[in-house]
């Protein structure tokens, strides 16, 4: 087992208080240049803590956060309320099943996302308490924080690395992965499938990645008792069923299958929500998508390569910022993921402005309609049959 401590990738990031290790192991071992040569990191580290020190204020949440995650779960869990305690059309029904999956992609942005990044509050047993909202999202703790802290937030836009970029071979999200005919049409196709994401995590992704993970010893933080990860997984997979299944099945005089369409569709626009969000931050024509060479080095440090693999998206659209849990600010957000994402619009200024001090890419769209435009632009050339499509 690879042992790296928080230093090795993070560049010794003094930003916050809390100092762990990451545990794993990967296919291939990926080294990061340990050669900073234009300092750019650590003028930036200074800077950042100059800002919270002179304003007197915590790295973590406050009372907006606070405040917001609690409209968040009302969204979320209103409607079901509702839907379980008053007569009403079933188109209505419908409609606030779609309320419940733009709840529950906020819940999943604002709440979930900085609990099980340590920084939604100071306690940590808040944050555990707020990272575990994740299972009546239909996903689990352990996959999620080694799949996003530990695979995403280290190498991102690695092919073979970051999961976040492997669709399977149903969609072809890196120039790296093998082109298949099928992939002329995901310009088309890839809507429909991009809903699917956390109905997956219901069904069959967690059990998936628990399975994996485990194997290859992967652990945000001192490895876990595999007998223990397992019981949670299944306990909390039979609870998520009967509260969003079995329940409204029996409390409604409807049919199971109306349950099931509703469960479907609050599932479907959250995934539609969440993974739209999710590839507009890397899977945009700016952002790169390196490779190692053959003996697994990197060309950049850990941080200058967020830089260049990351990119941002309407960052003065203060609707999209408070909804999406700042995650429309992943620069900031990759850079320092221990800070809240309350804080990334004060100190965008200083990031941006120290990347440009040092020559160094800051990539960001005006709007979410260009982000989006620029993703699907991506994804029509991805869709284009490579000129050495026959080598791979």
């Amino acid at each position: 087992m690879l042992i790296l401590s928080q230093s090795a990738f993070l560049c010794k990031i003094n930003v916050f208080p809390l100092r762990f290790k990451i545990y794993f192991m990967t296919q291939a071992n990926i080294t990061f240049s340990k050669i900073d040569k234009v300092k750019f990191f650590r003028t930036l580290n200074k800077k950042v803590n100059t800002y919270f020190k002179e304003n007197n204020i915590k790295r973590t949440g406050n009372w907006k956060l606070y405040t917001k995650a609690s409209i968040m779960f009302a969204v979320f869990l209103a409607p079901l309320i509702l839907i379980l305690t008053v007569d009403m059309p079933h188109w209505v029904l419908l409609l606030l099943t779609v309320v419940m999956g733009v709840g529950m992609a906020g819940v999943g942005m604002n709440v979930m996302h900085d609990g099980n990044h340590g920084t939604f509050s100071s306690k940590k047993w808040v944050n555990k308490l707020m990272g575990s909202s994740i299972y009546i999202l239909a996903g689990n703790v352990y996959n999620w924080k080694v799949q996003h802290n530990v695979l995403h937030h280290t190498f991102t836009n690695i092919k073979g690395h970051d999961e976040d970029i492997d669709a399977g071979r149903i969609i072809r999200f890196s120039k790296h992965s093998k082109w298949l005919k099928i992939h002329k049409f995901q310009k088309y196709y890839f809507i429909f499938l991009y809903g699917l994401m956390t109905i997956n995590w219901a069904l069959t992704t967690d059990f998936i990645q628990m399975r994996t993970y485990l194997k290859r010893k992967l652990s945000y933080g001192k490895f876990p008792n595999p007998i223990t990860e397992w019981s949670v997984l299944i306990i909390t997979k039979i609870g998520y069923y009967l509260f969003w299944i079995v329940i409204p099945i029996l409390a409604l005089d409807m049919a199971w299958w109306k349950v099931l369409i509703g469960f479907f569709v609050m599932h479907y626009t959250a995934g539609i929500i969440l993974t739209v969000i999710f590839q507009l931050a890397h899977v945009v024509p700016n952002t790169d998508m390196p490779m190692p060479d053959e003996k697994g080095n990197l060309k950049n440090t850990w941080a200058v390569h967020q830089l260049y693999t990351t990119s941002n998206f309407a960052p003065n659209n203060k609707f999209i910022s408070w909804y999406s849990g700042g995650l429309n600010h992943q620069v900031e957000h990759h850079i320092f993921p221990n800070i809240s994402h309350i804080h990334y619009k004060k100190i965008a200024k200083i990031v941006k402005e120290t990347a440009l001090e040092f020559n160094l890419p800051y990539h960001e769209y005006k709007t979410t309609r260009r982000a989006i435009i620029e993703h699907f632009n991506l994804l029509k050339t991805l869709g284009t049959k490579p000129t050495y499509a026959k080598l791979l």
